[in-house]
């Protein structure tokens, strides 16, 4: 209803469709490669075939004689690579760089360019026994009391060893940049989460003024996790096109990426647990071993989650790294927290059987009142409300503690839970927005979309702060000419950008009413701006309804085109006095054939602690997702490499398995009513990567009570159970 009466509309918390959604489907949305640049030229990598060398020569002359190729480029001077050049640091290493009038004929001069190496001693399985083996600095050791000393005379203990599989994020949308030089400015359409992240990266790797470089990115086609770096394939799109003077697109084919853009490490998991014949934690050990790169710098901690999410008060977590002859992996849905979940909740399942304690009341007898790692109390935290409520509709109670009890024909039935957590993150963002005369509203900020739905989610925070209707709305982001937002990764897009952007459109909204209150002109002059609300975009005197003017009115009167707002989200430091995480209870139902040892889901519901809930259709929408690539990491998803080269063998859609309809049936999570105020000004935690976090665990436990074989190493295939 509109009018002097009307009540204000909260658009946060409706399940609003994504405004950006037919834009998709009817493949309007232009992505990195879709952009249409004139008179590009078409750039395509050439990779190294070993893993550890020293490039002797590279031969260049039958690529250059190939008709349509314009250049051969071997020479990367001028750019900074994260490994030195010349030498040969991982399988698919860019090597040289061929440039084309066309992409057939770039693809096939690259076919034809023969390089020779020196070869080195290389170590790319990160299983051997001879790899070398150091402390990590992401997760250096922890201790409170004597863990070992009381494990030795606990009187339950459970004490296993965990592996999983390298995973690869595999989106749909192939990782691709678009260079174009004008003068010294350079211009980038490209796939990234972070704009001005990636504008700063670009400006060291390139050597020129970060305000000289423009990154545009409106859209991106997943990425979770692998486009949060800058990698070297787009700096080499950059150089190509500023070596040849005129703009380039370089897109990776799905093996180069493989190569290219990083990866979930593989890892090893050593999880103790002791406790009392009440179930009580005494103490626990968890020690973990994760792949890196020689030359890179990134590494996992997957025992940040052990040390806080349960009570024990005896408690050692140990981190090695495993430094190898491969590409640098890299931040992948849930890092650390999806790896270290999967060992702690298989434990504690075990645990709990061998205690004959049901294991979610296992769980609830452990619930700590405060972070036992830091002293800190957390800012929230209702895990045993999503554990109740999700038992509660998933029927748990029909579970049999006893493998094997269940079954339906040849099938096996099994049941599983797992809990779920990942740390709130915020970081400064700013944006702007402006009231035009024509009575809409625009919001922009340099942000990313995913897929999580930001276009939407900023769109329904904005049209709050305004009183506009959302279609009265533009929200713009994915430009460098925007004001700086935060990275999406991490879960901290929603928590970071949209504080900002609530906090623009309040002070823009109360920019027009103390406009309107001082002009004699105004129906509201003299009210004060507390006594003043917007509703559809008419400012009106709440003891008083009938007087009243519209955004549009007041910028006409006063003769302006617009009226403008900015203001930067700068969080607290709350972090030293509180733990801020998000939760979640999974449950996982499982089909495995006794004769086959085929494992299907039957059916996984999740109900997650995630503070506010801006839109719950996006927010399911991200459930589901983070389910599916759960499923995957737990029952498909495997990287196998060929130690004789460091190459990945199944670097392709057909041979690395992900999941598809088949695989998942029926997905369903709820989220409590909450929010966070603490964290930040809207209340949201954040909730992209917890949503994956405890479901390879919950899938694991059920496939235990399906047929009473533990499987510890992911992800679980036939051979594991036959």
């Amino acid at each position: 209803m509109t009018g002097p009466l009307a009540t204000r509309p909260a658009f946060a918390g409706q399940a609003i469709t994504r405004v950006d959604g037919h834009l998709k489907v009817t493949g309007q949305a232009r992505y990195a490669a879709d952009n249409p640049v004139p008179d590009h030229l078409y750039a395509v990598l050439v990779g190294s075939t070993v893993s550890r060398a020293t490039v002797v020569a590279i031969d260049t002359k039958a690529a250059t004689d190939h008709p349509g190729v314009v250049r051969v480029l071997t020479d990367f001077g001028g750019v900074k690579l994260p490994y030195d050049i010349g030498r040969v640091a991982f399988f698919g290493q860019p090597l040289a760089v061929v440039v084309a009038d066309t992409l057939e004929a770039a693809t096939h001069g690259a076919a034809m360019v023969s390089v020779r190496y020196r070869e080195e001693p290389q170590h790319t399985d990160f299983h051997d026994p001879a790899a070398t083996r150091e402390p990590s600095k992401a997760g250096p050791e922890y201790v409170r009391g004597d863990a070992d000393a009381v494990l030795r005379r606990a009187p339950v203990v459970v004490d296993r060893i965990y592996t999983i599989a390298r995973n690869y994020h595999n989106p749909m949308e192939i990782p691709a940049t678009i260079a174009a030089w004008d003068g010294d400015q350079l211009t980038v359409w490209d796939k990234v989460q972070g704009i001005h992240y990636s504008q700063q990266a670009y400006s060291e790797a390139l050597g020129i003024p970060a305000e000289k470089i423009r990154v545009i990115s409106p859209f991106v086609g997943g990425a979770f996790g692998s486009a949060g770096e800058t990698w070297p394939h787009q700096f080499l799109a950059a150089h190509a096109a500023r070596q040849l003077g005129r703009p380039v697109k370089l897109s990776l084919t799905r093996p180069q990426m493989y190569a290219a853009i990083g990866y979930r490490p593989a890892s090893w998991q050593r999880l103790a647990l002791g406790a009392d014949l009440n179930g009580e934690f005494l103490a626990t050990v968890h020690e973990t071993e994760v792949e890196v790169s020689r030359y890179g710098g990134y590494e996992e901690s997957p025992t940040e989650g052990t040390k806080l999410l349960y009570t024990s008060p005896a408690f050692r977590a140990t981190a090695r790294i495993v430094p190898l002859d491969t590409s640098e992996p890299t931040y992948m849905r849930g890092p650390g927290a999806v790896t270290g979940a999967f060992a702690l909740e298989c434990a504690i399942d075990e645990l709990a059987e061998r205690l004959r304690i049901d294991p979610i009341d296992l769980r609830l007898r452990n619930e700590p009142d405060h972070d036992q790692s830091t002293g800190t109390p957390f800012s929230t935290r209702r895990l045993t409300d999503c554990f109740r409520q999700g038992a509660d509709t998933f029927g748990w109670s029909r579970r049999s503690p006893t493998p094997r009890a269940v079954r339906d024909g040849d099938q096996l039935i099994g049941m599983g839970t797992a809990a779920a957590l990942y740390h709130t993150v915020r970081s400064e963002s700013s944006a702007q927005a402006r009231l035009n005369a024509d009575g809409t509203a625009e919001v922009f900020a340099a942000a990313s979309d995913i897929g999580p739905g930001t276009y939407t989610s900023m769109t329904q925070l904005a049209a709050d702060s305004l009183g506009l209707p959302m279609n009265k709305i533009r929200f713009s982001l994915g430009d460098s000419r925007f004001p700086k937002a935060a990275t999406q990764y991490g879960s901290q897009g929603m928590a970071s950008i949209g504080s900002s952007i609530k906090l623009t459109a309040d002070m823009l909204r109360d920019r027009a009413i103390r406009t309107a209150i001082i002009d004699p002109g105004s129906p509201l002059n003299g009210f004060r701006p507390q006594d003043v609300d917007v509703v559809d975009g008419r400012m009106y005197a709440r003891a008083e309804p009938r007087r009243g003017e519209t955004y549009q009115d007041l910028l006409r009167r006063r003769g302006l085109p617009s009226l403008d707002a900015a203001q930067t989200y700068s969080p607290e430091d709350v972090k030293a006095r509180y733990t801020m995480h998000a939760y979640g209870a999974v449950f996982a139902e499982v089909a495995v054939d006794e004769l086959l040892g085929t494992v299907r889901i039957r059916r996984i519901y999740a109900v997650y602690d995630a503070g506010r809930i801006i839109n719950p259709r996006l927010a399911h929408s991200q459930a589901i997702g983070g389910m599916t690539q759960g499923i995957g990491m737990a029952l498909l998803e495997s990287a196998e490499t060929d130690y004789r080269d460091g190459r990945i063998v199944n670097a392709n859609l057909s041979d690395y398995l992900v999941p598809v309809n088949a695989d998942v049936p029926a997905l369903d999570a709820a989220y409590l009513e909450a929010r966070d105020d603490i964290a930040d000004p809207i209340g949201v935690k954040g909730l992209g990567e917890v949503v994956m976090v405890g479901v390879p665990g919950a899938i694991a436990n059920a496939v235990y009570n399906a047929t009473g074989k533990r499987i510890t190493d992911l992800p679980i295939t036939i051979e594991k159970l036959l």
